[in-house]
Parts: structure tokens; C-alpha cells; sequence
């Protein structure tokens, strides 16, 4: 069945992302307190976390962004809310009115590891129905973040899944999935009816790396050294992996750019854009939503990947309070064409 939100008549391609919505709160502190201690925040920042940095790149992008989670019914909910209707997000997932949505407190204290105390909200709290009526049209993208799978609205995103099977030339839509760093949570069946869905996915070195552990990819790391080896690494880690997968597969690492691989074909390094990074917040948001924008529109994976190479590039060079800041579709081509 059609969501009747989306609209009927002639369609545009858009993505529609699976992932989890909340609001975060920075906290910058001197040091974490120990239990019973204290601490002062130093202008505490509200941002809108999860999967809404990807949405807001795509809507950059000039593509049409849709998120198919829940939302809440409060204060939290309304600041994302608002945060769609100003950035050109719509919200065609199901609606909450007896909680909130959820927010995250981030203490950051300058060392390499942030400190996160979650509060759960509307966004986690769905179950085996909540993406049922999400029939995706040609040349959609859905994204599948690793936020929505480890809480009740993972049974939603294996329901889907199911419904989506496993050979993706029977799809008239592209599917996503970015891991994040929750993936050593992520439970075997859920992981098992990931990998079977053949998605495109879409990682740091860091995630790659933990899902060839899971999966018993042949992964050797002892050629990265110091001096050098990194690339013959990246191809290692590439090769054993996405054959591991038998699905096409992007790992990113920072400015040196992402290595992509096609199934049953070469691992390919496709060049960063080096800048100088103001940023101390992720920036694969806006690399997987660019990726995604660029594959709602036709491109293949390999050019969709060099593009959002070069918005991320932009987005770490003026991140505001932190947190990188996705460029318009224009101003990442004609970084490109420089």
C-alpha cells in the first residue's frame, strides 16, 4: 500500500531513511565526573542526533528526504519537528502522542572518547508494523541506520528486511545500510537478515573492521604500519569483506577518501578532498546522505561516493559547534570540477 503522505502522481526519486531521530545535548566539561562528583558545562548545545544529519545532506543535495521512523508528542519532538520543516525533511513515519521523543546528554571533555547518557524516547518504542506500510517506488533510496537496531523498532527494520529479499535485481530501489559503532550490539539474527538483504553498505575502517570480525571475513591488519601499507589494507580489508557480503560495499577514512568495491569485481580507491577540519563531530552523516542523494538521482555508486567525498570534505571545514555542516549540491560540484 501507498503512504498516502507521499503523495500520487508522478514520482521523484527520494531517500527515506529507517534510522532514529533524536536531540542531543553537548556538554563541554573539563573532566567526566566520578560517581557522586560535579561538574560545569560550558554552554550547553542542543542539536538533532541520529539519523538526521544523513536526511539533512540529502535534502542539500536537492533530492527529497523522508523519514519513515517514529516521532514523539513534547518538547524534544517539536525541535525536530521544526528542524524538518526549516532544512525540507518529511516526516512519513508514524507518530507517537503519548511520549516524547528521545534525547542523548554528550560530555565531552577533549579526550579522544565522548561520554553519552541516553534517555529513550517515541523513536525506539515501535515494533513489528512500524515501517509495514512503507512501500518504496523506483529509484528510491531507503537508508538503514545501526541506531534503529538494537531496541523494539528492530523488529519493524527485520520486518522490512523480509520484505525486501535477497536478491536486490528484483528491487526497483537501492538499499543502504551504515552500520555505526553500536555494531558489536547488534544481535546474530538481526545481523544474519542484514547481510542476506545484500544492501549497499556503507562504513568507517573502524566498522569494517568490527563487521569482519563478526562475520569471520580473512582480515589480516599487520601490514598497516606506521611508515605506510594502509592501501594495501584497504584493498585486504575491501576484498575480504564485501566478498564475505556478496554486496557492494564503501569504507570511508577521512581525508584520504573511501575505497569501494563491487561485488565480484576491484577494490577501487576513489580520492578525498584534504582541508582543514574544524570539526569534532562525525562527519559520516553527511557522507552516507550525499552517497545517497547522488544514487536517487542515477549515479552510480563509484561517482556517487567521489561526490560525497567532496561535500564532506566542505562540511568538516565548517562544522558549527562542532558538528560538520553538509554544503548545497552546486557548491560540491564545483569543488569537484576544481
Amino acid at each position: 500500500m501507498l503512504d498516502l503522505r507521499r503523495g500520487i502522481g508522478t514520482h521523484r526519486p527520494s531517500v527515506i531513511s529507517l534510522g532514529q531521530i533524536w536531540v542531543d545535548i553537548m556538554m563541554n566539561v573539563d573532566e567526566v565526573p566520578a560517581q557522586g562528583g560535579f561538574a560545569v558545562a560550558d554552554h550547553p548545545k542542543p542539536s538533532i542526533g541520529g539519523s538526521y544529519r544523513v536526511l539533512e545532506a540529502v535534502s542539500r543535495m536537492g533530492v527529497q528526504a523522508e523519514h519513515a521512523g517514529i516521532l514523539g508528542n513534547g518538547l524534544w519532538a517539536n525541535f525536530i519537528r521544526q528542524s524538518f520543516q526549516d532544512n525540507g525533511i518529511t516526516h512519513i513515519g508514524q507518530d507517537r502522542l503519548d511520549e516524547d521523543s528521545g534525547f542523548r546528554v554528550v560530555l565531552n571533555s577533549g579526550a579522544p572518547q565522548k561520554t553519552f547518557i541516553a534517555s529513550y524516547g517515541a523513536e525506539a518504542h515501535g515494533g513489528t508494523d512500524t515501517f509495514s506500510m512503507l512501500e518504496p517506488q523506483e529509484h528510491d533510496v531507503v537508508h538503514i541506520s545501526g541506531n534503529t537496531l538494537m531496541d523494539h523498532t528492530a523488529t519493524g527494520v527485520d520486518g522490512f528486511l523480509l520484505k525486501a529479499g535477497t536478491d536486490p535485481a528484483t528491487r526497483d530501489y537501492a538499499l543502504v545500510i551504515n552500520p555505526t559503532n553500536t555494531l558489536r550490539l547488534v544481535n546474530d539474527h538481526m545481523l544474519e537478515d542484514l547481510v542476506l538483504a545484500r544492501p549497499i553498505w556503507s562504513c568507517n575502517r573502524q566498522e569494517a573492521m568490527t563487521l569482519a570480525e563478526r562475520l569471520g571475513a580473512p582480515i589480516d591488519d599487520s601490514k598497516v604500519t606506521i611508515g605506510g601499507g594502509l592501501d594495501d589494507f584497504m584493498h585486504q580489508l575491501c576484498d575480504g569483506l564485501g566478498a564475505t557480503l556478496r554486496a557492494p560495499l564503501v569504507v570511508r577514512v577521512g581525508s584520504l577518501g573511501a575505497w569501494v568495491r563491487m561485488p565480484g569485481g576491484d577494490t577501487t580507491h576513489i580520492p578525498g578532498f584534504p582541508t582543514k577540519a574544524v570539526h569534532t563531530r562525525s562527519a559520516g552523516g553527511c557522507h552516507t546522505g550525499v552517497m545517497c542523494a547522488m544514487l536517487a538521482r542515477g549515479h552510480g555508486l563509484p561517482e556517487s561516493v567521489n561526490i560525497a567525498n567532496a561535500a564532506t570534505s566542505i562540511a568538516i571545514s565548517r562544522s558549527v559547534n562542532g558538528i560538520p555542516q553538509c554544503p548545497e549540491y552546486d557548491e560540491a560540484m564545483t569543488l569537484l570540477k576544481k
